[in-house]
């Protein structure tokens, strides 16, 4: 099994094509930023607001497609602050929907694995009537939190990769 590294963060890393995308598209006033850190790990936070029916912020990342091949899962090396966060991918950029699965942070460096066949299709918050994650290959990983409450988060990013 050969695994590929979708993004390593260190302190050369180019953060050009990640976006942020807040609920400020809809009117909310949620806030993120993304920058690096002096050791080079990614530094994805921000403040949830759930004023003008807001409540999410996200990070977004799209690259060359990436081919699956015998790579089963993605394997996440992060430092959260104990809250539930959203990882998502699209096969296509293009697509309306994302393939999504939650996962929880534990304050402490931790190896997040997203085994890609439980990720599920899902479009605004509603999860769609369609098979989940199958295509053989990825061109978009977002980090999204959105947990229904007022309150500051903040992620570290070391490492994403298909393995």
């Amino acid at each position: 099994m050969s695994s590929k590294i979708i993004f390593d963060f260190n302190k050369k890393s180019n953060l050009q094509n990640w976006v942020i995308v807040d609920d400020v598209v809809m009117g909310g006033e949620s806030s993120g930023s993304f920058k690096l850190n002096e050791d080079g790990f990614g530094v994805f936070q921000g403040r949830i607001s759930l004023d003008n029916n807001g409540g999410f912020s996200s990070l977004r990342y799209r690259f060359q497609k990436i081919a699956i091949d015998d790579n089963t899962q993605i394997v996440i090396k992060l430092k959260g602050d104990g809250k539930n966060y959203q990882f998502r991918i699209k096969s296509n950029s293009g697509d309306y929907y994302s393939y999504i699965l939650p996962f929880s942070t534990s304050g402490e460096w931790q190896e997040i694995k997203i085994p890609l066949k439980e990720m599920y299709p899902s479009f605004r918050g509603r999860r769609l009537d369609q098979p989940n994650f199958s295509d053989d290959a990825i061109e978009e990983v977002t980090f999204l939190i959105g947990n229904k409450k007022n309150e500051n988060f903040k992620l570290l990013l070391d490492t994403i990769e298909l393995k």
